[in-house]
């Protein structure tokens, strides 16, 4: 199978996709804004304390406050309890650490099996006061109305390991499947460390010398120097150091492993990319290609209808059948309907076919638009077992190619599949879209014979109080032109019990929704 990169690079937005074969099954977009600080470092205040959530905010320089819960607080004791954590059993915890999208490589949510250990009775209120400086590293960036998620456990992701020099732990990545590997890998890390920091090594690791773990390990642990120094000239809140962008995070964790070639259209990050290959990785032989076509990079590989396709709400199934992808603030409902799609057999035929076509678009659709959080999924009621059975066992085939930490339950009695996938960054709608102004998100507005009986209401709720011998009712074209057609009747009927014209006047800049009546005298 192909894969290749492609890079849109552009001076204040850079756009990353993954082709497996000429079809894009991943995309990264990156803009300089809050939506791309995710794996940054900053020297943060702590702004209020909630002994209530046991959670505070901290302010890291942005519109929104950083968000910390006590978990990600670390303690003076913290070291001396993680020691107690490993003795009981848990020392050598597999983590998935750097094997989430690319977006997810040094995120210290990956130390989810042991953090909680580390402050088992501690207080947010004990740990934290207000005013307080700390260096935080954001762990997800802002997303809808919530703040950054930030932690205090920092993790430093190179090509073979993740660096969490708050901790004294050594995890394996759990791709690395041979026992005898992840001995010598551990063995030969315990003989090399001259410090007591903790490692993650990833699934790139597999089959590295000794020479290339010194390697790695000089150069976090030179990063990690550095951070320090610059913290302690640094004031609150400021930026301590920032992570890599989205096209070097991209090279250094698709290329080679999940993509065979890298195209992007930018001469300097060409050049750039070179340059951080002859330094990060000078023994891999890698093609990384300058794109200087005419049009658009993203158009040329037909990727830009793919893109706009991915934030449609109904996606048609080959078949006839269609899915409907509905987000919102709580999880993402997904609806399998079977369309134009009537079948050739019979009906429970008919229901497993559409069903099955729909896990395979389904597993393409969360991965390409990045959906993360509480996933809903209502496939059409099958009646024989074999059949929920054999849609189940699809589902989890599918989703094993999702690099992002996936939970997939079993079918209910109901007939939905519940599943959660791991959420770092934006998905794709958030990304490019807002709320529409109209509705305010909604999705829904009330229809014009609602307005009309709604202006009714009013115009008999106000007729007793009003004064004037004459109505004007100003609203949305639309609208008046229902008053003067097909609603006519409501106006007739008014003007009949009042005694009392009533003009309507169309204003173009109105809200559909909005109206105005008002009174007047007619000499």
């Amino acid at each position: 199978m192909l894969k290749e990169l492609v890079v849109n690079a552009a001076p204040h937005e850079t756009r990353v996709a993954l082709l497996e074969n000429g079809t894009i099954v991943e995309v990264f977009i990156e803009r300089e804004d809050e939506t791309s600080i995710a794996g940054n470092i900053y020297n943060g205040r702590v702004q209020r304390v909630l002994p209530g959530m046991q959670a505070a905010f901290v302010d890291i320089g942005f519109d929104q406050a950083a968000f910390i819960y006590v978990d990600d607080v670390l303690d003076t004791a913290s070291h001396k309890t993680f020691q107690k954590f490993e003795q009981d059993g848990y020392g050598d915890t597999d983590t998935e650490s750097a094997e989430q999208e690319s977006e997810e490589t040094n995120r210290t949510d990956n130390h989810a099996s042991w953090k909680a250990a580390l402050n088992p009775e501690c207080n947010i209120e004990d740990l934290l006061t207000e005013g307080q400086e700390i260096m935080v590293q954001v762990a997800k960036s802002s997303i809808g109305t919530k703040g950054p998620r930030v932690t205090t456990h920092i993790s430093l992701a190179g090509r073979y390991m993740v660096l969490m020099p708050t901790v004294d732990h050594i995890g394996i990545s759990k791709r690395i499947e041979k026992d005898a590997e992840r001995t010598r890998l551990k063995e030969l890390l315990l003989s090399i460390r001259e410090n007591n920091f903790g490692y993650i090594f990833r699934t790139q690791a597999e089959g590295i010398d000794e020479a290339t773990i010194k390697k790695e390990i000089d150069f976090l642990g030179k990063t990690w120097e550095a951070i320090l120094t610059k913290r302690k000239t640094a004031s609150a809140p400021s930026l301590v150091y920032k992570d890599l962008t989205v096209t070097f995070r991209a090279v250094r964790d698709l290329l080679a492993n999940e993509a065979d070639k890298l195209i992007i259209d930018s001469k300097e990050d060409y050049e750039n990319v070179q340059n951080f290959l002859n330094k990060l990785m000078p023994d891999v032989k890698l093609s990384v290609e300058l794109y200087q076509g005419k049009e658009s990079i993203f158009d040329a590989f037909n990727i830009e209808g793919d893109v706009a396709r991915a934030l449609k709400r109904k996606v048609w199934l080959k078949s006839g059948g269609y899915i409907v992808i509905d987000q919102t603030e709580a999880l993402v409902a997904i609806d399998v309907n079977t369309g134009r799609y009537v079948g050739k057999h019979n009906f429970d035929e008919t229901i497993l076919k559409t069903n099955l076509e729909a896990v395979k678009e389904i597993a393409y659709q969360i991965r390409l638009r990045n959906i993360g959080g509480i996933i809903i999924i209502d496939f059409i009621d099958m009646k024989k077992e074999q059949h929920k059975e054999k849609v189940m066992a699809h589902m989890n085939e599918a989703m094993k190619k999702d690099k992002s930490q996936t939970n997939v339950l079993p079918l209910t009695e109901l007939g939905l599949v519940q599943m959660t996938r791991k959420r770092i960054r934006r998905n794709l709608t958030r990304t490019l879209c807002e709320p529409c102004f109209y509705c305010n998100g909604d999705g829904h507005l009330l229809s014009g014979k609602s307005i009309c009986h709604k202006i009714y209401r009013d115009l008999v709720t106000e007729a007793g109080d009003i004064m004037g011998n004459r109505f004007t009712v100003k609203v949305h074209p639309e609208i008046a032109q229902l008053l003067h057609g097909g609603e006519k009747h409501l106006i007739s009927s008014l003007e009949k019990q009042f005694s009392k014209p009533i003009a309507i006047y169309p204003e173009p800049h109105y809200h559909i929704e909005e109206y105005h009546i008002f009174e007047s005298l007619i000499k």
